[in-house]
C-alpha cells in the first residue's frame, strides 16, 4: 500500500491535513477524529506499532497551544507515519489511544505528566516521573525554570560562596 493512497483515505474521511517535510509525512488531525483515524490505520493499513507519543507546546500561542504527535509504524509495510492533534488553551484534553494501542499507556502518562495534557479515559492518569506532589509540568514553556550558574574560572569565587562545604 502507498503512503498516498493512506493519506488520501485520511483526508477523506477524517478531514486530515497531510503535509511532508524532509522526507517525512506528517498528518493533522482534530483530537475528536483521533481514535477512529488510528483504528483504521491500525485495521486496515496495517500500522500495528506506536512507536511514540510527545508533544510541542508553542507558548506563548494559544490556538493551538500543542501538538500532541504520534508516530505509527507498519512493519509489513515498511512505513512510517506521525499523526499531530492540534490542542488549545492551559487545560488541553485529548481521548486516550489505550484501547487501539496498549503501549499508549505509559507514554500518556508522560505526556500527562510532563505537559499537563489531560488523557481523557485513560486507565490509570497519574505522574510517572515526577513525584506524587510534584506542583506544576515541567516541559511546558511557561514553567518556571530554577537553575544554577555554570562554575567556570573567571565566576569561581562568587558561585564557590553559596556551595555547601559540609561534611557529607
Amino acid at each position: 500500500m502507498k503512503l498516498e493512497t493512506i493519506i488520501q483515505r485520511l483526508e477523506k474521511d477524517f478531514g486530515a491535513e497531510a503535509k511532508e517535510s524532509f522526507g517525512e509525512v506528517e498528518v493533522l488531525l482534530a483530537p475528536e477524529n483521533l481514535i477512529s483515524a488510528s483504528q483504521k490505520l491500525r485495521d486496515e493499513f496495517d500500522f500495528a506499532f506506536l512507536s511514540t507519543i510527545t508533544a510541542v507546546d508553542y507558548f506563548p500561542e494559544d490556538a493551538p497551544r500543542y501538538h500532541v504527535v504520534y508516530v505509527l509504524r507498519s512493519f509489513s509495510e515498511n512505513l512510517q507515519l506521525t499523526l499531530r492533534v492540534p490542542l488549545a488553551g492551559n487545560d488541553p484534553v485529548i481521548p486516550t489511544l489505550t484501547k487501539v494501542y496498549k503501549n499508549a499507556n505509559w507514554r500518556e502518562r508522560e505526556l500527562w505528566d510532563m505537559f499537563g495534557i489531560k488523557v481523557e479515559g485513560h486507565p490509570d492518569l497519574r505522574r510517572i516521573l515526577m513525584p506524587d506532589d510534584w506542583e506544576g509540568h515541567p516541559l511546558r514553556k511557561d514553567y518556571p525554570l530554577g537553575y544554577e550558574e555554570p562554575q567556570f574560572t573567571f565566576n569561581f569565587e562568587e558561585i564557590d560562596v553559596s556551595k555547601p562545604h559540609g561534611e557529607l
